[in-house]
C-alpha cells in the first residue's frame, strides 16, 4: 500500500488495536488471536493495529511482533493491518523493514525506550526509521517521546512517508498547532487512553478518528459511537458515555496497565477468549471482571 493511499484510509473511520493472545504459558496463540482478527475484520473499521500498545508490544520480541503481523494480515481480509514498532533506532528498523516484508500496510512508531531525547535526537530516530522503510509511517507522541511542531515540520519536509500524527498526550495547545501549521499533510489520530473520553473535543480540534480499544469486545457499540461524533450526535454520546464509559473508566483506573488488562478482560466478559497479560502487567480480579460483565451486558 502506498503512503498516500494509507493516509487517506486512516482519516476515512475508526480505528483499533486489537489485543494480542496469549495461551496458559502467556505464549502467542495464533489460532485464538486469528479468530479474533477475523472477527474485529468483519466490522467497519478502517485499519487494524497489530501489536501495538494494546496489543502489548512492550511485552513481546521483535520475532514476535513480525509473527503477530503476518497473522494478522493471513486473516483479515481487505482490512489494512498497521504493525506496532519502537524501542531504539536499530530495533526499531529491524521491526519496520521485517513487518513491511511480511505485508504490514505501515507502521505506528510508538515511543522509543525508557528515555527521553532532545528534540534533534527524537528527529534523527524518526527519521532513520522513515528512511528504512516505503510504507506509511505514523508517529505516536505519548510519554517520552512529545515531538514539537518545528520537529515534525522539519520531518514531513524530509520523510514523504510520514503521513500521520497520533497523539496521546492530552496537550491541547500542541495537537492544535501542529494541526494547524502541518495542515492537510497528515492524518491526525486521537490515541488517549479510552480515546471516547476525549474524543469530542478532539473532534473540534480537527482529529476526525481515533483508535478505539473497547472495540475489541463491543464492535457495533463502539462504531454507534463513532458515528455518533461525526454527526455531532450529543445525546447519543452522552447516553453511551453515561451508561458504558463512566463505568467502565471506575474499574479501569483501579491498578497501574488496567487500560490494556481490562480489555482482555472485556473480551473474555463477552464469551470470547481474551487470554490473561503479560507481566508486568496483572489481570483484573474475579469481581473486577464480574463487574465488567454487567457492564457489558446489552452491547455485544
Amino acid at each position: 500500500m502506498q503512503p498516500n493511499e494509507l493516509k487517506k484510509i486512516i482519516s476515512s473511520g475508526l480505528l483499533s488495536f486489537p489485543i494480542t493472545h496469549f495461551d496458559d504459558e502467556l505464549e502467542f496463540e495464533k489460532k485464538s488471536y486469528q479468530d479474533h482478527i477475523a472477527w474485529l475484520s468483519q466490522y467497519d473499521a478502517a485499519a487494524l493495529f497489530a501489536a501495538g500498545g494494546t496489543g502489548e508490544l512492550f511485552s513481546l520480541t521483535p520475532d514476535e511482533i513480525v509473527t503477530i503481523v503476518k497473522a494478522a494480515k493471513d486473516v483479515a481480509g481487505n482490512t489494512p493491518i498497521i504493525a506496532g514498532c519502537g524501542y531504539g533506532t536499530k530495533m526499531a528498523i529491524d521491526i519496520a523493514q521485517r513487518t513491511e516484508s511480511e505485508g504490514a500496510d505501515g507502521i505506528l512508531l510508538l515511543p522509543n525506550y525508557l528515555i527521553a531525547g532532545t528534540q534533534d535526537g527524537m528527529y534523527n530516530h524518526i527519521k532513520a526509521v522513515c528512511d528504512s522503510v516505503n510504507f506509511g509511517v505514523i508517529v505516536y507522541n505519548r510519554a517520552n517521546t512529545i515531538i514539537k511542531t518545528d520537529t515534525l515540520l522539519r520531518l514531513i519536509e524530509n520523510c514523504p512517508n510520514l503521513i500521520g500524527f497520533k497523539d496521546g498526550t492530552g496537550d491541547i495547545n500542541l495537537v492544535r498547532e501542529i494541526i494547524v501549521k502541518c495542515a492537510d499533510r497528515l492524518s491526525y489520530v486521537g490515541g488517549m487512553p479510552t480515546h471516547e473520553m476525549f474524543a469530542e473535543a478532539y473532534d473540534a480540534m480537527g482529529v476526525s478518528t481515533y483508535s478505539s480499544a473497547v472495540f475489541n469486545f463491543v464492535p457495533e457499540m463502539a462504531l454507534e459511537f463513532y458515528t455518533a461524533m461525526r454527526a455531532r450526535d450529543k445525546a447519543t454520546m452522552d447516553r453511551l458515555l453515561k451508561d458504558f464509559f463512566y463505568p467502565f473508566m471506575k474499574i479501569r483506573d483501579r491498578a497501574p496497565g488496567y487500560a490494556v488488562s481490562i480489555i482482555k478482560a472485556g473480551v473474555t466478559a463477552v464469551g470470547k477468549n481474551g487470554g490473561k497479560v503479560r507481566p508486568p502487567l496483572s489481570d483484573l480480579t474475579a469481581q473486577e471482571l464480574q463487574g465488567l460483565k454487567e457492564i457489558v451486558k446489552g452491547y455485544n
